[in-house]
C-alpha cells in the first residue's frame, strides 16, 4: 500500500497567495464594510419579521387540512422564514447597489443572499424526512457543499480531497471517493427502507397469504433491497467490485467465529417462517415463557405474556428446544382443573355439579362437553379432575380457570360438600426457656 503524491507545494502556495491578495483587496475597500453593515441590518430585520410571524401563527394548526407533503413544507418554510426574509432583503439591496454603483461593490450581498436561499431550499427539501438527526446531518452537509459552490471553492476542495488517496492491489481509494460512497450509501439505504415499508404495507393487505409467509416475504424483500442498494452505490461511485474479493476471507472467518449465533438465529428465523411451526398470533410456551407471538424478526421472536412483559426469544432456541404451541392446528385448548372434597360427599353428584358449572361458565366452548372424573382416594379427601375446552386462549387461560374454581366453591358450599384438611399439632421437646421481657421485670 502506498500513498499517492500530494499536489505540488508551489501550486498550493500560489493558491494561498492569490486568496490572501483577493481578501486583502476586499477588506481594504470601504464598500466591504458598507456591505457588512447592510448584511447585519438585514439579519436584524429578518429576525424581527420571523418573530412577528411566530407570534401570529400557530404551528400546530397551521396548514392542518393540506396534504402531508405540502403541510410539512409549509411548516418548514414558516420555521425558516428568517432565512427567506434575509435572502429577499439582500436581493433588493443588491438591485439597488447595481443600479447606483459598480456591481463588484455588492459581491458580499450576492453571497449572503445565495447562502440564505440555499439553506431555505435545503430545509424545504428535508422537511419530508421524519428523523430529526438525519435532517440536521443532511441539511448541514448539503449546505456546506452549496456554500463551497457559491464561494467558488468547490472544484479546489474536491481536487484536494481526491489527492488524499492510497493505493492497494492496483486500486485507488481517495477521501473524496469515500465521502461520495458514504453519502450515496446513506441515501440508498434510506430509499431501501422507504421501499421496504411500502412493500410491507402492501404485503400485509394480502389476506390470501398466511402470517408466516407474509413475514418471510417482507424480510426477504428488505434484504434484497439493501443488497441491491449497496451494489448500485458501489458501481455508481466507480468502485471496482472485484476489489471486495480481498475481504471475503476476513468475512468468512468472522462468520465462522464471531457471527455464529447471528447467522444461526437468522437461518433459524427463515426456517420458522418457511415451515410455519410458529407464526404471529400463536400462543406458545417456551421454557418458563408463555404468551402470544406478536412479531417474528430476523434474530428473535417477540412473545407478549399475560402480565404485559415482552419476551425476546432467539430464533435458534425455537429450533433446538422444546416448544409448546397451543394453537398450532387450531385455537381449541383444553383446560384441566383439579379439586378435592370430603368423603361425606357423593362423588357422582360432585362430577355432575362440576360438569354443569363448567358448561355454564362464559368462554367455555361446547365443541366437547365438559367432563369430570375422580382420580384419587386421598388420605383425607377425594380428588377430582374437571376438563373443559375454550376457543380463545389468547384472552387468557388463568382467568377462565379461576371463574370455574370460584363457581365450584360456591356450589359445594350450597351442597355441603366441603374439603376437609387435617389439623396438625406441632410439639417441640427440649425447647429453651423463654427469656423474661423487660416489662416482666418492671412488674
Amino acid at each position: 500500500m502506498q500513498t499517492l503524491p500530494m499536489p505540488e507545494i508551489d501550486d498550493i502556495y500560489e493558491f494561498i497567495q492569490t486568496a490572501v491578495r483577493s481578501v486583502g483587496g476586499e477588506i481594504a475597500s470601504p464598500w466591504f464594510y458598507f456591505q457588512i453593515g447592510l448584511i447585519l441590518a438585514g439579519a436584524g430585520i429578518a429576525h424581527l419579521i420571523a418573530v412577528a410571524l411566530r407570534t401570529r401563527v400557530d404551528f400546530t394548526s397551521f396548514a392542518m387540512g393540506w396534504p402531508a407533503a405540502f403541510r410539512l413544507a409549509a411548516r418548514a418554510l414558516l420555521r425558516n422564514s428568517a432565512f427567506g426574509a434575509f435572502a429577499a432583503l439582500m436581493g433588493m439591496a443588491r438591485i439597488v447597489m447595481v443600479a447606483s454603483t459598480w456591481p463588484s461593490r455588492s459581491y458580499l450581498l450576492v453571497v449572503a443572499a445565495n447562502l440564505a436561499a440555499a439553506w431555505l431550499l435545503i430545509r424545504l427539501a428535508t422537511s419530508l424526512i421524519r428523523n430529526e438527526t438525519a435532517v440536521k446531518l443532511v441539511s448541514v452537509t448539503a449546505w456546506g457543499i452549496a456554500a463551497l459552490s457559491i464561494l467558488g471553492l468547490l472544484d479546489q476542495t474536491t481536487a484536494a480531497l481526491d489527492a488524499m488517496a492510497i493505493s492497494f492491489g492496483g486500486h485507488r481509494l481517495s477521501l473524496l471517493l469515500a465521502i461520495k460512497v458514504g453519502a450515496l450509501l446513506a441515501f440508498a439505504l434510506w430509499l431501501a427502507n422507504v421501499a421496504g415499508k411500502f412493500i410491507d404495507a402492501r404485503i400485509s393487505n394480502l389476506s390470501d397469504l398466511t402470517p408466516s409467509v407474509r413475514a418471510l416475504t417482507s424480510k426477504l424483500a428488505r434484504i434484497l433491497l439493501i443488497c441491491l442498494a449497496v451494489v448500485i452505490v458501489l458501481a455508481a461511485a466507480g468502485v471496482d467490485l472485484s476489489a471486495l474479493a480481498i475481504f471475503s476471507g476476513a468475512i468468512g472467518v468472522g462468520i465462522g467465529f464471531g457471527l455464529q449465533k447471528i447467522v444461526g438465529n437468522f437461518v433459524s428465523g427463515v426456517i420458522l417462517l418457511a415451515d410455519k411451526s410458529v407464526k404471529p398470533g400463536d400462543i406458545v410456551t417456551i421454557g418458563e415463557s408463555h404468551g402470544q407471538v406478536r412479531a417474528m424478526n430476523t434474530r428473535y421472536i417477540s412473545v407478549t405474556g399475560n402480565d404485559g412483559r415482552e419476551f425476546l426469544i432467539p430464533n435458534e432456541k425455537l429450533v433446538t428446544e422444546r416448544v409448546v404451541n397451543w394453537t398450532y392446528f387450531d385455537s381449541n385448548t383444553r383446560i384441566d382443573v383439579t379439586f378435592s372434597t370430603s368423603y361425606e360427599a357423593n362423588p357422582r353428584r360432585v362430577c355432575e355439579i362440576a360438569a354443569e358449572i363448567a358448561k355454564a361458565t362464559p368462554r367455555v366452548a361446547h365443541i366437547k362437553q365438559p367432563s369430570c372424573s375422580i382420580v384419587e382416594f386421598g388420605e383425607h379427601s377425594m380428588r377430582f379432575s374437571l376438563s373443559f375446552w375454550i376457543t380463545d386462549p389468547e384472552k387468557g387461560m388463568g382467568n377462565v380457570r379461576s371463574q370455574v374454581m370460584l363457581a365450584l366453591w360456591d356450589a359445594f358450599r350450597v351442597e355441603g360438600a366441603e374439603s376437609k384438611y387435617p389439623i396438625r399439632d406441632m410439639r417441640i421437646d427440649d425447647a429453651p426457656p423463654a427469656v423474661p421481657s423487660a416489662e416482666a421485670h418492671l412488674r
